[in-house]
């Protein structure tokens, strides 16, 4: 079949929208029950290995919310042995992401869902350079849903949720008072939580590219509700230029640049109420005019049921199997590739990945940091755990906190931002 390119496969996505349905994509017990019973598990090959995944509905669709109690004094997440974990910062106002400048100044946003957010973005600086902040800033104010953020030139970015804004910024400065200039807009609103907009620049620092995720699980509002969402956007760094970089990624947070191979990978944070073990989150390779199949499939081929009368049959075909499934319900959000020489030899070259934690399974997954190690050749391996003991009771719903961001210090530490907490920890091998 011959390839669509991006901008060919919004018109397609667009021109579904007069007949889309514009309310829940809803079935019935007995069509869900019928599903299950008629289908088969479904076998994929991932970057990784073969992965086997069950009908749709092979069990029913829970909604288990995660209660935080937070850490007593002297607590702290579990990390592999030789490792310390200590409190980077603390008291902090959901602390989403961290962003560190060539100087080592340390940004941390403060940002949640519209009516609990800070909009704020706080300064941490280490003057002794001990890895621990000595100083601490009010960098800036009255932003909206702020998440991404980047140091270009003389400009300081930052991705609201509604748009990408930017204000001069000079190296060393505490505080921004100036007005902001609008870069471009952006989509706001959504279902739950994807709100993030995340930014990072290439190579020459010639482009930005933002994430954007979708606003519904499945596209139950109307697909036109998905213009310019569930995909990775490319930008010059004026705002023009905008064109689709990669389409079909449901909700990706996390992005970076495979330090081997230069490709873009990003952290997708995939679709609900198909049952406790669909559809694995994951992390993939970003290709470029890829199509990754949300809303009308998962993992290549494999069709969403509650797509069944408007099969989208076009784009299901050309739809790109994601290289390393992260588990169903995880909230795989955070995603850095980790290029120091600090941690034992393993870890160079792989990447970390930051599970915020279910809400849609029977029992609670993610809450925890997990490591893919890379070969030499950029190609990924399984997973495996690195920072655990966010979940209190394994059989119930109480949990420590929620870690998202993962970052790299300048001195070769990981920082994690546990939002729910409000602590930012920092991560060193000794």
């Amino acid at each position: 079949m011959k390839n669509i390119n991006l901008f060919s496969l919004s018109f397609i996505v667009c021109s579904f929208l007069l007949i889309s349905c514009k309310g829940e994509r809803k079935l019935s017990n007995e069509t869900k029950n019928k599903i299950a019973k008629d289908s088969s598990y479904t076998t994929v090959t991932t970057a990784i290995g073969a992965l086997s995944l069950p009908p749709a509905f092979n069990t029913e669709s829970v909604r288990m919310q995660s209660k935080i109690i937070n850490w007593k004094e002297g607590e702290t997440p579990s990390a592999p042995k030789g490792f310390t974990v200590e409190r980077f910062a603390d008291s902090l106002e959901h602390p989403r992401w961290t962003y560190i400048a060539d100087n080592g100044d340390y940004f941390v946003v403060e940002s949640n869902d519209a009516k609990r957010s800070a909009n704020r973005i706080t300064l941490f600086r280490d003057e002794n350079k001990n890895g621990l902040p000595d100083e601490k800033f009010t960098f800036l104010e009255n932003l909206n849903q702020p998440f991404g953020m980047l140091i270009i030139d003389s400009y300081f970015y930052v991705a609201n949720v509604d748009g990408l804004v930017r204000f001069p910024y000079q190296e060393g400065q505490t505080k921004i008072i100036a007005s902001p200039e609008k870069v471009i807009d952006l989509p706001a609103g959504g279902y739950n939580h994807h709100w993030t907009r995340n930014i990072i620049t290439n190579k020459d620092k010639s482009k930005i590219y933002i994430t954007v995720g979708s606003s519904s699980n499945v596209g139950e509002h109307g697909m036109e509700k998905e213009e310019r969402r569930a995909n990775v956007l490319e930008i010059n760094l004026d705002g023009s230029g905008e064109r689709v970089y990669a389409a079909g990624l449901r909700n990706p947070v996390g992005i970076d640049w495979n330090p081997i191979t230069g490709e873009l990978w990003a952290a997708v944070n995939e679709r609900d109420k198909l049952g406790d073990h669909l559809v694995p989150d994951y992390a993939t390779s970003v290709k470029e005019n890829g199509w990754y199949g949300w809303p009308y499939s998962y993992y290549g081929q494999i069709k969403d049921p509650r797509w069944k009368d408007e099969p989208h049959q076009e784009l299901v075909n050309q739809a790109i199997i994601p290289d390393v499934p992260l588990g169903s319900h995880t909230a795989s959000l955070g995603l850095e590739f980790y290029t120091s020489n600090k941690f034992p030899e393993k870890y160079k070259n792989g990447a970390f990945i930051g599970q915020h934690g279910s809400w849609n399974r029977s029992k609670l997954a993610g809450y925890k940091v997990v490591f893919i190690p890379f070969d030499e050749e950029g190609s990924p391996k399984t997973p495996e755990d690195f920072l655990t003991g966010f979940i209190a009771n394994e059989n119930g719903t109480d949990v420590h906190g929620r870690p998202v961001g993962v970052t790299q210090t300048p001195d070769g530490a990981l920082l994690v931002n546990d939002d729910d907490a409000g602590i930012v920890w920092r991560v060193a091998f000794e």
